[in-house]
């Protein structure tokens, strides 16, 4: 069904670079849209349109996540007081629909949608008590890998997500687009910020794995859940119910190619020359 329509249509490239802002959303910070948290991402995107309105899409995108539950709104995150910081690579496909026809002699603009699958990784890390940067995986803060918790496995820094959203493009001067969009991304993980169960006892923590694994499990004075000087088994210490997010808010200005083989003939013929 598809043939008649594809072997019409005039395939495209968009080959560009990208730029914006990334943010998190988890059990260290649970609001889409809060006030701080905001870090520069960047990136490169690879697109091929079978026909004006469908294409897929390629990139990679490289940006920092973090959060802190000192400048949480909520009492019972400020007293439990983490921070985590990760660095994130991402490289992503999906399948990305012009929801008006772009191309060179029909609609110079258009929204479109996107949806795919990405994977990802990251390495979540804090700052120690004495202001030194303390990778989180290897202590083991919720028990992952230790004998006494046979269900808590450890976690893997490499993930998978699925990027979902849209923007707008414009085709401008029949050489570059420009598009803005949004994408947000549920992982397959809950350990972006190594916060997802409850609390491990600390003195067990402090034989496997040092004192540094139980101070920075929990960081906050005494409060209720604790068992005489540390917190109970079973005081929540995350969401489980959840994974965590992140999203992207980026511009993208690419170049718009006919075709791979004759890139210096559209050069010429479609880009303005210089006077």
């Amino acid at each position: 069904m598809l043939l008649p329509v594809l072997s019409q249509a005039q395939a495209h490239h968009e080959i560009g670079i990208t730029s914006g802002v990334a943010n998190y959303k988890g059990d260290l910070q649970d609001k889409w849209l809060p006030s701080y948290g905001y870090k520069p991402m960047v990136g490169i995107t690879y697109k091929y349109f079978m026909n004006p309105h469908v294409g897929i899409r390629f990139g990679a995108a490289y940006t920092t996540l973090t959060a802190a539950d000192s400048l949480s709104d909520i009492k019972a995150n400020r007293l439990r007081n983490l921070n985590f910081t990760t660095r994130l690579v991402e490289a992503h496909a999906a399948l990305e629909i012009n929801l008006w026809p772009i191309d060179l002699v029909r609609t110079k603009i258009s929204p479109y949608l996107f949806a795919g699958v990405a994977v990802f990784y990251s390495n979540p890390y804090t700052t120690g008590l004495n202001g030194e940067k303390v990778y989180l995986k290897p202590l083991s803060t919720e028990g992952q890998g230790l004998p006494e918790y046979p269900d808590r496995k450890p976690y893997s820094s490499i993930n998978a997500a699925f990027p979902i959203g849209g923007g707008m493009k414009f085709l401008i001067n029949k050489t570059l687009v420009v598009s803005g969009e949004i994408g947000y991304r549920y992982t397959t993980t809950d350990y972006i910020d190594d916060v997802s169960k409850s609390y491990v006892n600390l003195d067990v923590l402090t034989a496997h794995k040092g004192t540094q694994a139980a101070q920075l499990s929990y960081r906050g004075n005494k409060a209720v859940g604790w068992d005489g000087n540390y917190v109970d088994y079973t005081y929540k210490r995350g969401d489980s119910r959840s994974n965590d997010w992140y999203w992207f808010g980026n511009i993208t200005i690419a170049i718009y190619l006919k075709a791979f083989g004759n890139v210096k003939e559209y050069w010429q013929t479609h880009c303005p020359r210089a006077k």
